[in-house]
This record gives structure tokens, C-alpha cells and sequence, in this order.
């Protein structure tokens, strides 16, 4: 029989439907690849982009120019533009203010054929440094008051030029899917002076049942209440509200976990489009006339990632009711990827 689960985190409701689950090879499917004549993030090809704003340059080479290893960007057609002020008003019940904010490309390898999965666990982690250093730089501006790194790996989840990128986008206030999960970190600490996701980790690791990999370093598990087929979580398991204060050796321990976890999705999954986000804590700025605006982060938040393969098309129900039907019950996907044959790796 099927189940409706609830997740404190996200504060909703998920449908498994036990009844109908489906297998990996269920959602086997053809690929669609797109052909470019000449990819703008390419080697050689750094004059068809604006100017790097970030580089790995292990050879010392110059700015905009061959020799990078990891290269950031502004997107050449961004969302929001960084240049502006908000002017934040109202429009009879309604309010608006000017897109304002920051749309980066963060571009991982020089290489186009080559996948997140295919680097190496060091090259992985200077990808990680990356997003690390750009948080740290845009923080700075008090206008953003969320940054958000995700990355889409394939045209069926909405990545228009297969070059391996990730972005970062920083937006003018807290999205509400965020601040759902702010304020239920909150209220779970509020209640019980603990952390609501080393909770989930605790108990998660003592069942074992939805646990894909446990190094004692970073844990991967199914959520309980999986909105999506093979959705997962990757999340530290010493408590830490802010992905910036990783370390360079605690990136290197994330870039191993990383790659493993992309590995075993493809060798179940026959490398899937997927999306991942980096879920972290906003930038503390000071607002006016709110001198406790959030500042229990350090406490009650906890950064993670959320990495979810394009699997099924979200329909009219999922739209107008808000319950996401999952066809894998997240205890069988975490089975199939946790013995996920790797030797093809």
C-alpha cells in the first residue's frame, strides 16, 4: 500500500507509492545530447566569454587566457544583474523591486567531454574552492541576502550547453523553499536544543535502511519522505551551519564523496540527467529594526545538498496539490546504489 511521509525539514508531505515501484531500468532512457560548433567554455576559447571574476591556474598562467583548471564567469545573459539598487515597493497589494542580484558560471574542466563524475577527486575539490571563494567574495555585498550554487548535468535538466558547468545565483531576499527550512531548523531547536539534521543524520545512520555511504565524514542517504526516484542527501556529519568554513581537507573528503555517489547514480542509473543544490546558510547581514534576524544559524542550521536525477515529469497533481508522487521507495533506491556495482568506474 502506498504512504503519505512526512519530511520536517522541507515541511511537507511526499506520496511513496509502494504499489507500483519501479526499478532502475524503469527509468532507463535515451539521452538527448546537444551538438555546438564551437563551445564558448572550451580550452582556447576564453575571448567568447566575459572576463573571469575566479581561475585555478596551476601553471601560473595569466588571466583569460589557456592553462586554467577551474574558471568562474558572469553569465553573458544573467538573470539579475548585479548593477542597481532594489527599490523595494509596493504595487497595490502587490510589491516589486529591480532584479538585482549576481548569475555566475562556475566552469569545472577545460575538458568539454569529460563529466563531473570522470575528474578526479582533487579536481573536484578545486570546483568545491570555487563556489567556496565566491560565496565569500559575494557575501560581502549587503544586498544579497541568499546565494545559491546548484548544477544541471544534462539537457533534460534544463542544462543548454553540455560543457560541465555549475551556477551561482545570489538573489535579494530568502527564497521561501529556503526559509521553510530555516525556520524548521529553528522551531526543531527552539523545542529541543538540537539540530534538526544532525537529528536526521543520527537516525539515519542507527536504522541504516535509506544509507547509500557513511565515511564518518559526510553521510548519503534517501530522505524518508524522497519527493523524487533515487532523490538523495549529502550532508556533513559534524555540525556545521556555513559550507564556507569547510577546509581545504574537509573539500577534498566532500570531492570524494561527491564522486563516489555520481558514480554508483550512473552505474544504477546509466548516467542520468540530475540536478544538485547547495543548501547554506544565508549571509548574516544586520536589517533594520531586526537585530535578531536569523542569528541562531550557527546553531540550529546545518548546510547540505540535495541531488536529485530527472526521472519522471512533475504533473498536474504534483502542481496543484503539492504531494510529489514517488515511484522508488527511498529504502529500495538506497539498496540499489548502495551496492551499485563500481568497477566499471
Amino acid at each position: 500500500m502506498s504512504e503519505f511521509r512526512w519530511d520536517p525539514l522541507k515541511n511537507n508531505w511526499a506520496i511513496i507509492a509502494k504499489g507500483q515501484s519501479r526499478r532502475p531500468q524503469d527509468f532507463l532512457q535515451q539521452r538527448e545530447k546537444i551538438e555546438i560548433s564551437s563551445c564558448p567554455f572550451c580550452n582556447e576559447n576564453e575571448s567568447k566569454t566575459p572576463p573571469e571574476i575566479y581561475a585555478h591556474r596551476p601553471d601560473g598562467s595569466g588571466p583569460n587566457q589557456p592553462g586554467w583548471q577551474v574558471r568562474v564567469i558572469p553569465n553573458k545573459f544573467p538573470a539579475l544583474r548585479i548593477e542597481g539598487e532594489l527599490d523595494n515597493q509596493a504595487e497595490g497589494l502587490y510589491d516589486r523591486m529591480n532584479g538585482v542580484g549576481a548569475h555566475e558560471i562556475i566552469i569545472e574542466t577545460p575538458d568539454h567531454e569529460k563529466c563531473l563524475v570522470d575528474l578526479s577527486v582533487e579536481q573536484i575539490a578545486e570546483v568545491l574552492k570555487a563556489y567556496r571563494a565566491r560565496m565569500l567574495d559575494l557575501r560581502n555585498d549587503s544586498r544579497f541576502r541568499y546565494i545559491f550554487i546548484f548544477k544541471n548535468h544534462g539537457i533534460e535538466a534544463s542544462a543548454n550547453i553540455p560543457h560541465p558547468h555549475s551556477q551561482l545565483i545570489a538573489v535579494p531576499l530568502i527564497p521561501p523553499l529556503v526559509a521553510t527550512k530555516l525556520n524548521s531548523s529553528r522551531e526543531h531547536f527552539q523545542r529541543k536544543e538540537r539540530c534538526l539534521i544532525c537529528d536526521l543524520i543520527r537516525q539515519e545512520k542507527n536504522s541504516k535502511i535509506r544509507v547509500v555511504r557513511d565515511d564518518g565524514n559526510f553521510l548519503v542517504y534517501a530522505p524518508y519522505a524522497a519527493r523524487f526516484p533515487f532523490e538523495l542527501m549529502i550532508a556533513p556529519q559534524e555540525h556545521s551551519h556555513d559550507f564556507t568554513l569547510q577546509t581545504d581537507q574537509k573539500l577534498l573528503l566532500l570531492a570524494e564523496t561527491l564522486r563516489n555517489t555520481l558514480q554508483r547514480m550512473r552505474a544504477v542509473l546509466k548516467d542520468p540527467p540530475y540536478s544538485f543544490i547547495l543548501h547554506n546558510a544565508p549571509p548574516m547581514h544586520l536589517r533594520w529594526g531586526r537585530p535578531d534576524y536569523w542569528a541562531s544559524f550557527p546553531s540550529d542550521y546545518h548546510w547540505h545538498i540535495e541531488l536529485v536525477p530527472k526521472l519522471t515529469r512533475t504533473a498536474g497533481f504534483e502542481w496543484g496539490s503539492g504531494f510529489h508522487i514517488n515511484p522508488t521507495p527511498p529504502e529500495e533506491a538506497a539498496e540499489f546504489l548502495r551496492c551499485a556495482d563500481l568497477s566499471g568506474n
